[in-house]
């Protein structure tokens, strides 16, 4: 599975974005996935996780109440809409996908990365 994310950019403290991750693969149906970020000099770190149904997702504390994860499965793609965003949130995203069902918040979980897509926030 090739995963290709999108949607990063600059925005000031408090503004909004949404991150896309478009999957190659029809069976991407079957698939959990997550987001991950990575800010400067520090460790990748797990911001959220949706099973292959959409029905179950899990958040880091740090986002809770501000970001939501979704997928639209036709598309092969799922979402990280992002609200109330803050400079820490500053990093770059990665989304991540791995067969089978349940959700997954730790990276050694996930077999397949996109690239990344860089979100910065301005105070």
């Amino acid at each position: 599975v090739q995963l290709q994310a999108s949607g990063g950019g600059l925005v000031q403290a408090g503004g909004s974005l949404r991150l896309s991750c478009a999957a190659s693969r029809r069976t991407f149906s079957s698939y959990a996935a997550g987001w991950f970020r990575q800010a400067p000099g520090k460790e990748r770190e797990f911001v959220a996780a949706i099973s292959w149904s959409g029905g179950s997702t899990l958040y880091a504390d740090s986002v809770k109440g501000r970001f939501t994860m979704s997928r639209d499965n036709a598309k092969n793609t799922v979402y990280l809409q992002m609200n109330s965003l803050k400079p820490e949130d500053t990093a770059v995203y990665y989304c991540a996908a791995d067969a089978g069902s349940g959700v997954r918040t730790r990276s050694y979980e996930y077999d397949y990365w996109g690239q990344g897509t860089l979100v910065t926030v301005s105070s």
